[in-house]
């Protein structure tokens, strides 16, 4: 049943975050209007329009107070309350370079990179963005790295950061494993990187597209219609090939895996417990409409409910798509149907 529908905007809407606990949605449409709306009601709360276009946005739940981070295409992040999307600091990070952000689990680092450069990516303390000091830039490092293709937090860790660059020699990918911490002084705070793990990917596998980790020690790879898993040491845990043309999204969570694909279907893995790292078991596909009309799934999201994904079509435009778990009982045994 729909709760309530926005009234049509006036731009395209291009990105979304949510704030579940605060029941809020943002959302940033084409021409960098940001705008917080009451997720029971539908009522929008706040707005602020960036200078450009956003290249990211990100939702962080930090202990001093939610704030939201949002990337401009020239290279600009803004750091915003929540929900009255008032200016907290504003940073040039990559000038004239669109960026990609993640925040960290523990809330406490944010990680920027540069699309489409080969600037190496920075990782900076949020509480230096959430109070900024005059005349001072926020605390921050970059990273040894150069040409960098993607990048996740470790969900179970409170910052372990793993991303997939270029070597020095610019011609091998590696997967580095880094945590970055805090050395606080009498009169500064500076940021501390350090390596914990790093190996190399086969060369015959493609620089992956997607990516996302799972635990403290796997992380999961994808590279056109394959899905790959290793450990942050290298060990190479399992491959799939079930998908026909390439996989477009990744969904994570502590007991299945969704991906999507442009070949019109979702496939759903769950996770089994192993000796010592998680076993990924492939379970089965679900399917979208038809060819004729839809091109495939571009998007895909799941919590432990219900799988809800994007199936664009032929004329350009899109429609949602989803599924629910439904649990029944066999002998005293729970199963997934």
């Amino acid at each position: 049943m729909e709760i309530w529908s926005s009234p049509l905007q006036p731009d395209a809407l291009v990105n979304l975050v949510t704030y579940p606990q605060l029941q809020l949605v943002v959302t940033v449409d084409a021409q960098g209007l940001i705008k917080v709306w009451e997720a029971e009601s539908g009522r929008e709360s706040a707005s602020f329009c960036l200078p450009t276009h956003s290249s990211a946005l990100e939702a962080s739940d930090h202990p001093e107070g939610p704030f939201l981070l949002a990337a401009c295409a020239d290279g600009t992040l803004y750091t915003l309350t929540v929900p009255g999307l008032q200016v907290l600091s504003r940073v040039s990070v990559f000038p004239n370079h669109p960026a990609s952000l993640l925040c960290s689990p523990d809330c406490q680092w944010v990680f920027t990179l540069a699309q489409d450069s080969d600037l190496s990516p920075k990782v900076f303390h949020s509480h230096s963005l959430l109070c900024p000091l005059e005349d001072e830039p926020p605390v921050s490092t970059a990273l040894p790295i150069g040409l960098t293709s993607k990048a996740c937090w470790a969900p179970d860790e409170p910052a372990r950061l793993v991303v997939v660059h270029r070597d020095d020699s610019g011609v091998q990918w590696v997967v580095t494993t880094y945590e970055p911490g805090a050395k606080k002084s009498r009169d500064a705070v500076s940021v501390l990187v350090q390596q914990i793990a790093s190996f190399n990917l086969p060369d015959t596998m493609m620089p992956p597209h997607l990516m996302k980790g799972h635990g403290s020690q796997v992380v999961l790879l994808v590279s056109g219609s394959e899905l790959v898993l290793f450990t942050i040491h290298g060990l190479r845990l399992a491959a799939f090939q079930d998908h026909q043309r390439p996989i477009t999204s990744l969904c994570v969570d502590q007991s299945r895996v969704v991906t999507s694909s442009f070949d019109l279907s979702l496939r759903v893995y769950m996770w089994k417990k192993g000796n010592k790292f998680p076993v990924l078991k492939s379970c089965y596909h679900l399917l979208g409409g038809s060819h004729r009309w839809a091109s495939g799934f571009t998007q895909v999201d799941s919590d432990s409910m219900s799988i809800v994904g994007v199936e664009a079509r032929s004329a350009g435009t899109s429609i949602l798509r989803s599924y629910y778990f439904q649990l029944r009982r066999d002998l005293d045994k729970e199963q997934e149907t």
